[in-house]
């Protein structure tokens, strides 16, 4: 059994509007149930802690996805997401792989956060799996290797486009342009057809496109910890 380790973003508004925002809810049940189906004991984390908000939007969706239904019915998932604990207080070293799910919210407080960028070093430098999905790789852009390099620098990622940024009607409201960012910053960003399942895995950090890349992203994982990466002590 691999311990997996999930934050999401606490921000809740997006700045100058009164669109409530937060996690994309496929993108933290999908990957949840992955977990949990496949074995696993899984942290709900959050960048504040307490409860983890929910994107509106989100649960506009018809049909909702299967996870979102599940997450819903479930009590104990429930209870963890009211309760998560603030990423400051965790020990990342406890964990063998982190999840980054997306949802705007990570745009404001993924970025420049000092337990979370540290928590996905740890990983990373022990070899062991750091995922984020659509706008979760946010929390990328301010990490830095030991020489001062960007994090993402010569690595092949994926996350949420411009183009979907645009589709979306947020280009204007959110700080940056993730795609746009991540490239300036030297990542190689692989870009498949808007708001379809796209999974990039380099090494063992692995990102999605979108949050119809939310399971399939999680399956990534789950095939890269039976691949015998690196433990926790």
């Amino acid at each position: 059994m691999s311990k997996i380790l999930m934050v999401t973003t606490s921000h809740t508004c997006i700045p100058g509007t009164a669109a409530p925002t937060g996690v994309w809810y496929e993108e933290l049940a999908a990957p949840y149930y992955a977990f949990v189906d496949a074995g696993h004991e899984v942290t709900l984390a959050s960048i504040r802690g307490g409860a983890v908000p929910i994107d509106g939007r989100s649960l506009a969706e018809s049909p909702l996805p299967t996870s979102v239904r599940r997450f819903q019915d479930d009590p104990k998932a429930l209870a963890a997401a009211r309760q998560s604990a603030p990423v400051a207080g965790l020990d990342p070293h406890a964990y063998d792989a982190l999840f980054l799910p997306g949802g705007h919210g990570t745009m404001w407080d993924f970025p420049g956060n000092p337990a979370l960028g540290g928590a996905i070093t740890v990983l990373l430098d022990a070899g062991r799996i750091v995922a984020a999905v659509c706008h979760g790789p946010a929390a990328f852009i301010d990490v830095l290797r030991p020489d001062g390099s960007p994090l993402v620098k010569g690595r092949s990622i994926a996350c949420f486009t411009d183009s979907e940024e645009r589709a979306v009607h947020l280009d204007d409201k959110v700080p940056f342009l993730l795609e746009t960012k991540l490239r300036g910053l030297g990542a190689k960003v692989s870009v498949g057809p808007d708001f379809k399942p796209h999974v990039v895995v380099d090494g063992t950090l692995l990102t999605g496109q979108s949050p119809a890349s939310s399971a399939l992203l999680a399956e990534a994982v789950n095939t890269a910890l039976m691949a015998g990466v690196p433990r926790r002590n």
